[in-house]
């Protein structure tokens, strides 16, 4: 793909690249894949969370469909953008690298192949079908080199909402965590309220697996193959 320079590429984002894509583009369209949905099945220690203190992030997930926009970046900026988009979605392998059909919803609703990353089901990150009460306290807690788990879900949820979709996922997390998150509005960084709920609930946080060296050369080795 990044040999493709005569091509624009689009990236299709689903979670924190909706309000922070952080490359050049061209155009944002409001779109959908098929055959995936969004998920809090990533348990993160680099962008929102640490080891011993994981956060939980967004994953795309098989099965379902996922509304989310769709970014059309100029032949000539593909390569710059594939390396940043790879030093930040895959860090540690949970991500996987893919092409899908996009369906773009607005202007001449037509459908493209773009890139995206889908969660990697094999890594000791992923976790499924974790209780609603348990992501609320990962959540609640966490906090990592792009600040505070809580912030990345109400930016998230806004976001939602600004595109018209509704998650019921993120609601019922809203009237978990609290009357801060269910206001909806995006939270600066650091939030003053978020420090203080977590400061009251670092004891009861699940634990998760660790990332061991084997895994991370197991998971990242496509990285390599990659360019």
């Amino acid at each position: 793909m990044a040999r493709e320079s005569t091509q624009d590429l689009w990236v299709f984002g689903y979670g924190s690249l909706m309000w922070r894509p952080g490359f050049p583009h061209e155009e944002v369209v409001r779109a959908r894949v098929d055959g995936y949905s969004r998920s809090f099945c990533v348990y993160s220690v680099h962008h929102r969370g640490v080891e011993g203190r994981p956060g939980l992030v967004l994953g795309l997930d098989r099965g379902g469909s996922c509304t989310g926009m769709a970014y059309r970046v100029a032949a000539a900026n593909a390569g710059s953008t594939l390396k940043y988009l790879r030093e930040r979605e895959q860090v540690n392998g949970v991500y996987r690298e893919t092409h899908l059909n996009i369906s773009l919803l607005e202007g001449e609703r037509r459908q493209v192949f773009g890139l995206t990353y889908v969660v990697e089901r094999a890594h000791p990150s992923y976790v499924s079908h974790l209780p609603i009460s348990a992501q609320a306290r990962l959540i609640s807690t966490a906090s990592g080199l792009s600040g505070q788990n809580v912030a990345y879900l109400v930016n998230t949820w806004a976001h939602l909402e600004a595109l018209g979709i509704r998650e019921r996922a993120f609601e019922r997390l809203g009237v978990l965590i609290g009357p801060f998150i269910t206001g909806r509005r995006p939270v600066a960084e650091p939030c003053p309220r978020a420090s203080a709920l977590s400061r009251s609930l670092l004891g009861r946080r699940p634990a998760c697996k660790t990332l061991k060296p084997g895994d991370r050369r197991r998971f990242t080795y496509r990285n390599g193959l990659q360019g």
